[in-house]
């Protein structure tokens, strides 16, 4: 079986009966054998269990049920939510070995939607970095790459789909998190409107409060596809969106949207970005118009660097946990992520409620931005992935930046709740991928995959060891 299949294909010769979901699992776990040693994606492989779930999917079939949507489609689960009965660590020493009591209701749906879960994906110490390495299961690497990072805080979900080990895997975007390994990785990641997907279960990431869980993918149809099995209301989270539900895919596969104007900015104003990653993004914003009938043109919504607002609503999270923790646990967390976490201690009611005042303002300004353009492009990522082991570059087009100074892009759109993604762009002179960004309009969610969609049609994509597409 090629190991490039779509999911959606799988799952459909799988719900036909063409292909056996233990075929497609036996081959998906030889390929992580094969490659896992060299990249560090899977924290923990549940082989038996993942044999044992396709065989049920397969018994199913041969008795005339319908398994779902994602029927035998292989799928890795980043270790920062929880599958019942495997490691849930969360990339931090605190919480070596402990165990997963059941699955986060993610995790549940996408079961019940005929996934198979083989295993854990790697992550930064509570994904608190935008690349992938931790103490306790090392860096994560990236398969167009070994030397360089896939990205965070989803780099283990992104090499994995990459490198073609899983079609699929969970992830995670609470600054960027999906986005930045998607395209330090080439891979398609969307991070939906927030609270698309609920975020509830016995171990609900109240630490992340920007975080919105989504894809990785490799095709804009089955990222759309993982959406119509995962989203919807939950009533144990108070905040998740009422619907819709079930229309994702349909708008990946509809008609090719013709839009009016769409907006590019190469900094939004105030970022530091590398020269050739502007010019690639750049290139494929061009691609991206002219495949929607758009006209591109240069502006931005001319709001400031929203980080400072963003830390003081999302920092006090993180304090929180290590607060929760004994002694013994805080002893064992990365200097990195403490240093992160006493940023909370900095803010007082008032600078949230200030935060919170800020949101809105921006909010409004990206309101009446979206009055004038359909769609806002910018480079996913100031810069390339560097080293596996980081640090992150403190030098961007010659000029000092700070350790965010490479993502400036996703982090203003998790402060609004935006939808947005990240599509590959094109690689640079190193032969490394580069993501272009796709922000759209609140709970525009279905634009944005059809827009995606035109866009992947236009500019077809391969990966490390497949065939040039198209």
């Amino acid at each position: 079986m090629d190991r490039w299949m779509p999911a959606w294909e799988i799952a459909e010769r799988v719900r036909k009966g063409e292909l056996r979901a233990r075929e497609v699992t036996e081959r998906a776990l030889e390929r992580i054998v094969e490659l896992n040693p060299g990249l560090n994606a899977f924290i923990q492989v549940d082989a038996e269990g993942a044999l044992r779930q396709a065989e049920a999917i397969d018994a199913r079939v041969a008795g005339g049920e319908d398994p779902g949507l994602l029927a035998g489609v292989p799928i890795g689960v980043k270790d920062l939510e929880p599958v019942k009965g495997l490691l849930f660590t969360e990339g931090s020493r605190a919480f070596e070995g402990r165990i997963a009591q059941e699955d986060s209701v993610q995790v549940a749906r996408l079961r019940a939607a005929g996934a198979v879960i083989v295993g854990k994906t790697n992550t930064p110490e509570f994904g608190y970095k935008g690349f992938t390495e931790n103490r306790l299961w090392g860096p994560t690497r990236n398969p167009w790459n070994p030397e360089r990072t896939p990205g965070g805080s989803s780099g283990g979900s992104s090499a994995a789909v990459a490198a073609g080990m899983v079609p699929l895997a969970t992830a995670g975007d609470g600054g960027g998190s999906i986005r930045i390994p998607a395209a330090m990785t080439g891979c398609y990641g969307i991070k939906p409107t927030a609270h698309r997907i609920p975020r509830a279960g016995a171990h609900a990431p109240t630490w992340g409060y920007f975080s919105t869980l989504g894809p990785m993918a490799r095709t804009v149809r089955d990222a759309a596809r993982y959406l119509d099995a995962a989203a919807g209301p939950h009533p144990n989270d108070p905040e998740v969106l009422d619907g819709p539900t079930g229309v994702y895919e349909a708008a990946a596969l509809g008609e090719r949207p013709r839009l009016r104007r769409v907006a590019w900015s190469a900094d939004l104003g105030y970022a530091v970005v590398d020269p050739e990653v502007a010019r690639v993004a750049r290139a494929a914003a061009d691609r991206l118009a002219a495949a929607v009938g758009a006209e591109l043109v240069e502006d931005g919504p001319g709001f400031g660097d929203t980080m400072d607002p963003w830390m003081a609503i999302a920092a006090a999270g993180d304090t929180r946990l290590v607060d929760d923790m004994t002694e013994e646990q805080r002893a064992k967390l990365e200097p990195g992520f403490l240093r992160f976490a006493e940023v909370g201690r900095r803010f007082t009611a008032v600078d949230v409620a200030r935060a919170l005042e800020d949101r809105h303002r921006v909010n409004r300004l990206m309101t009446a931005f979206f009055e004038r353009y359909d769609l806002l492009l910018t480079p996913t990522t100031a810069a390339t992935a560097f080293r596996a082991e980081g640090p992150p570059p403190s030098e961007i087009a010659g000029k000092p930046v700070g350790p965010a100074g490479f993502i400036p892009f996703t982090y203003p759109f998790n402060f609004l709740g935006l939808p947005a993604a990240s599509l590959p762009a094109g690689l640079s002179s190193e032969g490394l991928p580069i993501g272009l960004q796709a922000v759209a309009p609140r709970f525009a969610d279905t634009l944005l995959l059809a827009v995606s969609a035109a866009y992947e049609a236009a500019s077809p994509w391969r990966y490390p060891g497949q065939e040039a597409a198209g």
